[in-house]
């Protein structure tokens, strides 16, 4: 190591991390030099320290330091971080510093961060989500089945009597929240406010028809004074839910969106488009588990993790590892990379599965994640031969025998519309 480099400093075996530190877990590949340099490295450029050692750094800053305090023969390494380094109730600035230039250091050829521990200190900033899975299965008096979404397709380009025309069709055949997509926002095919408008009539008339309560997820996504804009023109309408692509809108707007719902009485549901772009390579990145620890502490009420039966990449047991951290008390990890996380006063949220679903594979996304998620079902109900009636019809009819743990084959000799849907798809898995 050059004399004047200090990195190593930052790296200490003995060190016991405290209940007030924050704990982040990093996969690190180094370019050239030792794993220990380059946690040191990690642990350094994140805290306190630089390329070299500097004549302004005096002892007393040195409780600043994080500290590595792991370092495992396959680059996992955990850093202990003082809570005094972070602006407490601010996400960004917290990013900023364990996810911030270290992922553009020459030394490092690879750096994932996969896992944070919030001690309690951070968290009692933060309120978490408004209502979580009790709240928003009472808003919809759901409570002993999957509660079900759907966006009409395609998912840009009908204009608003015809985008109102399929919603009346996904919601009259029995789903419970139509939900715009991650790009559909405000365009001029399709206007923001007429189709708030269009949408709220439709399920006025839906509820009345049926009895059942529907919700309608509209994307507000924009500058952040405009999605408080949004939002109140929702609340206004008496809608109880909005969408948000919590990546691209930010952070930050994120927070002080969760702040002006608490009065509107509005549930955020979380789309993570863009999350691909640094969570997906698992030697590089952000996982998608730190995402959806952030969105918790934030305050999402429900959030899509993916599904491991659908067309996007997801395994098991990652999709499996976020629902059980969004979704419970404690965290408590089945290996010991990942932290355990007690969540205190903050609420559970609600997982959402979605990506290529249809009524033949959601028996399988029962078994696998349980009854406590929304099933978001988008071609799986548009692609139906006999229109979006009958395919929201046919979803309904999957979820109802695999509650009741009736085969669909079986099933479907009695119900026409999952018939004709297990003849187009059968049980395959699209790619």
């Amino acid at each position: 190591m050059s004399k004047f480099e200090w990195y190593e400093e930052f790296v200490d075996l003995t060190y016991k991390p405290s209940e007030s530190d924050l704990i982040a877990v990093f996969k690190v590949k180094p370019r050239d030099i030792t794993l220990k340099e380059a946690a040191g490295r990690v642990a350094s450029e994140s805290s306190i320290g630089t390329w070299t050692t500097l004549t302004t750094m005096t002892e007393d800053l040195r409780r600043l330091m994080a500290r590595v305090y792991e370092i495992r023969e396959n680059g996992v390494i955990k850093v202990a971080y003082p809570l005094e380094l972070f602006e407490p109730d601010s996400v960004p600035q917290i990013l900023s510093s364990i996810a911030g230039n270290v992922f553009g250091m020459r030394a490092l050829e690879a750096l994932r961060l996969i896992d944070a521990k919030f001690p309690k200190e951070l968290i009692e900033y933060y309120k978490g989500p408004q209502f979580g899975i009790k709240g928003v299965r009472e808003k919809l008096k759901i409570h002993y089945r999957p509660i079900t979404a759907t966006v009409p397709k395609p998912k840009v380009g009908l204009d608003t009597e015809r985008y109102a025309k399929v919603a009346y069709e996904i919601l009259s055949g029995g789903v419970d929240l139509l939900k715009d997509d991650e790009n559909l926002t405000n365009q001029k095919f399709n206007s923001f406010m007429k189709r708030l408008d269009a949408v709220m009539k439709v399920i006025d008339k839906v509820e009345n028809e049926t009895g059942e309560r529907k919700g309608y997820l509209v994307n507000i996504t924009a500058e952040t004074k405009e999605m408080i804009k949004r939002a109140k023109a929702v609340a206004d309408y008496g809608n109880e839910f909005v969408m948000v692509d919590i990546l691209t809108a930010g952070w930050a707007a994120l927070q002080t969106l969760r702040e002006e719902l608490e009065e509107l009485k509005i549930a955020i549901h979380a789309h993570r488009a863009f999350h691909a772009a640094f969570t997906r390579n698992p030697e590089h990145g952000m996982s998608m588990l730190m995402v959806a620890k952030l969105a918790r502490l934030i305050g999402v009420d429900h959030i899509h993790i993916g599904v491991p039966v659908g067309k996007m990449e997801a395994k098991v047991k990652d999709v499996l590892t976020i629902q059980k951290e969004i979704t419970g008390k404690t965290f408590i990890p089945e290996d010991d990379i990942l932290l355990k996380q007690e969540w205190h006063h903050i609420k559970p949220v609600l997982p959402v599965a979605s990506g290529g679903l249809h009524p033949g594979l959601l028996p399988k996304v029962i078994e696998v994640m349980g009854i406590d998620i929304i099933i978001q079902v988008g071609g799986g109900v548009l692609g139906h031969p006999d229109g979006a009636y009958a395919g929201a019809k046919a979803v309904r009819q999957a979820l109802d025998a695999a509650i009741r743990k009736i085969p669909l084959d079986k099933y479907a000799e009695e119900h026409k519309e999952l018939k004709r849907a297990l003849e187009k798809w059968g049980y395959v898995r699209p790619k």
